[in-house]
């Protein structure tokens, strides 16, 4: 009884705070103090969507003013990041290649933050030796490269939502993952968390092409088919894939582009992997709860289809497969 006088207490002066923050305009304490609600409901609660609603209004306010959300514990985007994030379509990454170094460059310290924490250092080590047995070092150390940034696209989604959760941690054989420590509010912030994962592990398939092309060295070439494939794999609808909370927030008719786009980017590189995707697309669009619908969830999972299928059907010197 004490404890449940407690955390209506503590629910009650939340809420408060926060409802203040929104008064003051200031929506990113607002959003940070209704996260913080949150972890004290229980999920399928009638209060707890009330209040993850508060948040995921909170949230669409700073997604649109391009701010950054307190208390995320990472370094703010910068200009061309917040720039360059919403558009998400692989098409322009691939017409200019500057636009992925100049993201890369501006997300230095946030690629490098991550390797000051221990478990995400030591975990990487231990995976680039089973690939290093596997593969030689020089591929192993692009591969492990490679999915770094795929999981630092994570983070820095969830930075900008202001969600609390760790470090990259890599398994070896499995790849690599970041666990949340609270959740998206909404299918919207879901779809953001989940599709900044391929869309940066596309910058790196990206920049893995253009070494090997401007190099030769087949290793690059390696490097750049694997990185696509894995990030394609990703993208599979199902589960807690990325690709499965990207759909999650589209509905039925977006859904049926991406499955248009699913079978034109199989028709055309004739990639073995799309045949699973587009299954798994076509399931979830004809017999799953369509989602509320966003159009930037749409533009950036048909981008990351079109670009990662070219690349994995790119005929690379000594690369048959992952």
């Amino acid at each position: 009884m004490c404890q449940r006088l407690v955390h209506a207490e503590a629910l009650q002066q939340l809420a408060r705070e926060a409802e203040a923050a929104e008064g003051a305009g200031d929506a990113a304490a607002a959003l940070a103090l209704w996260r913080r609600a949150l972890e004290l409901l229980p999920p399928a609660s009638q209060q707890s969507q009330k209040v993850a609603e508060r948040a995921a209004a909170q949230s669409r306010t700073i997604e649109a003013a391009g701010a950054a959300p307190r208390d995320a514990g990472l370094p703010p985007g910068s200009f061309w990041a917040r720039r360059l994030a919403p558009l998400g379509v692989a098409g322009v990454l691939l017409w200019k290649l500057k636009f992925v170094l100049v993201f890369v460059l501006t997300k230095a310290k946030l690629l490098l933050l991550g390797l000051t924490k221990s478990s995400t250092l030591f975990s990487m080590l231990l995976s680039f030796g089973v690939y290093w047995t596997a593969w030689g070092w020089r591929f192993a150390a692009g591969l492990i490269a490679s999915m770094y940034v795929h999981e630092i696209g994570h983070v820095a989604a969830l930075q900008r939502l202001g969600i609390r959760a760790t470090a990259p941690m890599f398994v070896p054989g499995l790849g690599a993952f970041v666990r949340m420590e609270q959740y998206p509010a909404d299918a919207r912030e879901d779809a953001r968390v989940g599709l900044a994962g391929p869309v940066w592990g596309l910058g790196a398939a990206l920049v893995a092409f253009a070494a090997w092309r401007i190099t030769g060295a087949p290793f690059w070439g390696g490097v750049a088919h694997a990185a696509a494939w894995l990030n394609l794999f990703n993208l599979l609808p199902v589960w807690q894939l990325d690709g499965g909370r990207g759909l999650r927030a589209l509905a039925r008719g977006e859904r049926l582009v991406v499955v248009a786009t699913m079978a034109g980017a199989l028709w055309a590189t004739g990639e073995g992997l799309l045949v699973l995707l587009l299954i798994a697309a076509a399931w979830r669009t004809l017999g799953g709860e369509p989602g509320p619908g966003d159009r930037r969830a749409l533009v950036e999972f048909v981008g990351l289809i079109a670009a990662l299928a070219a690349l994995c059907a790119i005929e690379l010197p000594g690369v048959s497969g992952p």
